[in-house]
């Protein structure tokens, strides 16, 4: 579903200029979300943003993107720079997958070792088919949107008494032992317009997943945010410093957006696994951040933006004809082998399921390789296929002082730019 807003972009794609990166430039008129949504059209594809300049003149966006393909390859194929062009210069508010004929529900609760397997057992007893779906786990909270429809006929359900059985009984599921400040939610989405990831992140940020809930959730030392108030020039001066991976900027940038605030002006820089972005940002009413406490809710929440997607579990990928069924049995064989899932994707094609789990050990821990192939084997070998193992041994002592020391460099790096700026060195966009 698209609906298409008359908004004038100028787009020019320009793959001369740089060796390793197609270059995307995007002019457009000032207006919330509008930043996002350029965004969002590149990470929809699975472009990789490796840099980024976003610069406001007045009432005019500036905004230059230099972006490979998922395997760190520029753009050559004509019909995808085409593709992206066109995307963007008609802006639309929408899913990238197809909705019609699904019914959409939205979950979030408490997250505990096989809270999918229960999941999706529910679903299956109650004669649902999952056909898409996406779920992240943070800070122990779970959120999820998942499209069904049934099983017998293949039709979206509609019947208002057995929406609210399934309701019902995933609220159950959900709730497990949970006391009433973290009960669990179920709904049937009624924006069916909103992007899915955007409205995960949503949900986590309504559910308050950015709070700490015990002592074992600390903040991680992999992320660093900073925010400074820069009081000449009525900004506040976000930093983020965090290991680099696809979607990124659309994360940091989803949220500053529904927290309500506007990006003036930004540089995005990546430089192997690691990435730097640094925002100057003002509330919709062109105020700065004017407290304490908000300047710590902002560090919370961008922290919890890249936390939520950033998985270090072991990525498996499911291949399987579709058949009522087949995600609870999977998940229940993770569940029975110790498997903790800790993000899913689940999307279904042509009969055909394709669904990615990101997996640890019960205890959080990456999962021993012997486990893991003793679940294949069960499952199969052909249909269960381990697509990435993680990235990061996650040491705990030496990674939170390196990455402080980084973000102390940046801020003080900031802030002599922002003393020239002041004293006329560097010209002013704005």
């Amino acid at each position: 579903s698209k609906i298409n807003l008359y908004i004038i972009y100028r787009v020019v794609i320009d793959n001369g200029v740089c060796s390793s990166a197609t270059i995307v430039k995007v002019d457009s008129p000032r207006g919330h979300g509008i930043l996002l949504e350029a965004v969002q059209i590149l990470t929809d594809l699975n472009l990789s943003i490796k840099k980024a300049y976003i610069s406001s003149d007045g009432r005019w966006n500036m905004d230059v993107f230099h972006v490979t393909d998922i395997n760190g390859n520029k753009l050559n194929d004509q019909s995808v720079l085409k593709y992206i062009e066109q995307s963007i210069e008609t802006v639309y508010y929408g899913e990238n997958i197809e909705v019609n004929g699904l019914t959409a529900l939205e979950l979030t609760g408490t997250d505990r070792i096989g809270l999918l397997s229960e999941m999706f057992a529910v679903l299956s007893d109650l004669n649902c088919d999952v056909v898409d779906a996406k779920l992240w786990t943070h800070n122990g909270r779970v959120a999820s949107m998942i499209y069904l429809k049934d099983c017998s006929s293949g039709s979206p359900i509609l019947d208002s008494h057995r929406i609210s059985k399934i309701e019902g009984r995933l609220k159950n599921v959900l709730n497990g032992d949970s006391d009433v400040k973290s009960a669990a939610k179920t709904c049937v989405s009624v924006d069916m317009m909103t992007h899915i990831e955007r409205r995960l992140h949503q949900l986590m940020f309504e559910d308050r997943d950015y709070e700490k809930r015990s002592k074992k959730q600390e903040r991680s030392p992999m992320v660093v945010v900073t925010v400074q108030n820069w009081a000449e020039r009525g900004y506040s001066v976000v930093n983020v410093h965090c290991r680099d991976r696809t979607k990124l900027l659309f994360d940091v940038v989803c949220t500053l957006t529904d927290m309500e605030y506007a990006v003036f002006h930004a540089t995005i820089n990546t430089s192997e696994d690691q990435a730097h972005l640094e925002f100057y940002i003002r509330h919709k009413d062109g105020s700065p951040i004017s407290s304490e406490a908000e300047r710590q809710r902002v560090i919370q929440c961008l922290e919890a933006a890249v936390q939520r997607r950033a998985s270090e579990g072991v990525r498996l990928e499911l291949r399987h004809p579709d058949k009522q069924g087949l995600l609870a049995e999977v998940t229940r064989t993770f569940r029975e082998n110790g498997l903790n899932v800790t993000r899913t994707e689940i999307s279904t094609s042509c009969g055909m399921a394709t669904n990615i789990f990101y997996v640890t050990d019960a205890n959080g821990d990456e999962a021993d390789s012997k486990l893991i192939e003793s679940v294949r084997e069960k499952i199969g070998f052909e249909c269960l296929r381990v697509k990435e193992m993680p990235s990061v041994n996650r040491r705990k002592g030496d990674g939170e002082e390196h990455q402080q020391t980084k973000a102390v460099l940046v801020s003080l790096g900031s802030l002599v730019w922002r003393n020239l700026f002041s004293f006329g060195l560097v010209k002013s966009c704005s």
